[in-house]
């Protein structure tokens, strides 16, 4: 069953995310906090949304998510951050069940992309890739995070004082 994260899903979604990190080998680089995950799903103005599949009443898996904007398309489409289906209930259709469910509230929207990222040396490859998804090869991702990100924020400030 495919449904809306709740606010008690939070414990289990930070635990799947830091599962998912060590997966992609980055577990150093995950910080996330329940009180921050609760924040930002269930806060006065969220702009972050997740769903959930359960099985046999327990999370088993999580698509957590946020719209961007295309100006090419004039419309949202949705930014798929984390698809994650715990070891256990992988090859049940869990994650299919939970791309779909963002398929479908993308056309129930009129949103015209449905995106994520992924490693190069993830198998989910495949998987995706059946579904019809097509790899950006001409698209190269961009990150500004730590020091980078602090200077550039400094000239800002110098540039509009």
């Amino acid at each position: 069953m495919i449904r809306p994260a709740a606010p008690e899903d939070v414990p289990e979604l930070v635990a799947m995310v830091y599962e998912l990190a060590e997966f992609e080998q980055a577990r150093d680089e995950c910080h996330l906090t329940p009180a921050q995950l609760h924040a930002s799903l269930f806060g006065p103005a969220p702009a972050v949304f997740c769903h959930v599949a359960e099985q046999d009443g327990r999370a088993a898996g999580m698509a957590l998510w946020f719209l961007t904007y295309s100006t090419w398309e004039g419309t949202h489409g949705v930014y798929l951050e984390d698809l994650y289906v715990r070891p256990a209930a992988r090859g049940t259709g869990a994650g299919k069940a939970l791309l779909a469910a963002l398929a479908a509230h993308c056309v129930a929207h009129g949103y015209r992309r449905l995106e994520w990222a992924v490693l190069d040396w993830n198998p989910a490859r495949a998987f995706y890739e059946h579904l019809g998804a097509a790899h950006k090869r001409d698209w190269l991702p961009y990150r500004l995070t730590g020091a980078p990100l602090e200077a550039l924020a400094a000239a800002a400030g110098a540039s509009t004082s």
